[in-house]
């Protein structure tokens, strides 16, 4: 048996994806990335909202994570309710049913020496 780890609801106080990239996609398009470990033994549901500092939030972005799994999700990639902005800065508090850890990573490839940082995001509760 897993042991559920982490918290349901976590933050990541800044976000930001360039308006463009050098080097091959797609391992090399510029991106963030939510990083998601379910140790536990039940699915993860997962909703991700999203802050600017010059309009609404937009939240219902809907992950699931299986459990005792992990999944790397890109902003980049998120779509529905609406495709983040490129060139904006942006935040995200992502909550989840079952307790989760959440990692941030940045790749910026706007030059041709590549940029990674990554951190583990603040847990509420």
């Amino acid at each position: 048996m897993s042991q559920a780890i982490g918290r349901t609801c976590w933050a990541i106080a800044e976000g930001y994806i360039p308006a463009y990239s050098t080097g091959p996609e797609p391992q090399f398009i510029s991106h963030e990335t939510v990083c998601i470990l379910n140790a536990g033994d039940q699915d993860a549901h997962v909703e991700i909202t999203i802050y600017y500092s010059d309009r609404e939030p937009v939240g219902g972005y809907k992950i699931t994570v299986p459990a005792r799994r992990t999944k790397h999700i890109r902003f980049n990639d998120l779509k529905d309710p609406e495709p983040i902005p490129h060139d904006t800065d942006f935040a995200s508090v992502i909550q989840s049913d079952v307790p989760i850890v959440v990692q941030h990573t940045r790749l910026d490839s706007r030059q041709a020496e590549n940029a990674l940082l990554s951190t583990i995001a603040y847990a509420h509760n």
